[in-house]
């Protein structure tokens, strides 16, 4: 029998709701800060360099560590459910791939004439920030699964366009390097913002089930 959610799970859902708003809230402070850097060619990522870089390393640890617990929110409210474990994990490696982007940064744009150079530390940021982009198109189809099954297909059929979008912006970015960085950005926007409605919408769900008064049960 399923239990009402503590308090804490509900706490645990907010910080995913949060993830988003906060690494975007962040990067855009960052612009102010960085009148340098140019947002319509350079991703997001690149706020990482600098004397200011700590910031953005900052920003993709938090909203990772925000991300993790989200994802725990998740597997505690949707223990037993179709998507209850694949889900969460999914999430859980967005939410890794995050603080990994942040503890290895980028490798800076070559000078002009220079042939472009990957370091090993870019190369993990590169990987890490791969996983938590894929991570999460394949939970946008577990939970369009979940939310088809219990009869919400508005929430099913924003999830799966959310999964195709979110690619297509990206590869759009590659055929358009003097707006990649917006572009780029745009597609991130898409994908971690359907994160955090979501665990909105499971945390709105685990409101109205807490708000139900459990039923009395016959006596023998």
């Amino acid at each position: 029998m399923q239990t009402a959610p503590s308090s804490l799970d509900r706490a645990l859902l907010a910080c995913g709701v949060a993830s988003t708003p906060v690494f975007y809230g962040l990067a855009a402070l960052q612009l102010a800060l960085r009148p340098g850097y140019d947002i319509r060619t350079q991703p997001i990522s690149f706020l990482a360099l600098g004397e200011l870089g700590w910031i953005q390393v900052a920003n993709f640890v938090l909203t990772g560590a925000l991300a993790l617990a989200g994802a725990l929110g998740l597997r505690h409210v949707l223990r037993g459910q179709r998507g209850g474990t694949a889900g969460p994990i999914l999430a859980g490696l967005y939410g890794i791939g995050m603080v990994g982007a942040g503890l290895f940064g980028p490798d800076p744009l070559p000078a002009p004439g220079q042939a472009p150079q990957m370091s090993a530390t870019g190369a993990v940021h590169m990987v890490a920030f791969l996983v938590s982009f894929l991570s999460l198109i394949a939970a946008c189809f577990v939970f369009a699964r979940r939310f088809n099954a219990v009869g919400k297909s508005g929430w099913a059929l924003y999830s799966v366009v959310t999964a195709l979008l979110a690619p297509a912006l990206v590869a759009t970015s590659m055929a358009n390097p003097a707006l990649a960085g917006l572009i780029v950005g745009a597609a991130g926007l898409v994908l971690f913002g359907w994160f955090s409605l979501v665990a909105f919408e499971i945390r709105n769900e685990t409101s109205a089930y807490s708000a139900v008064p459990p039923r009395a049960t016959a006596s023998a």
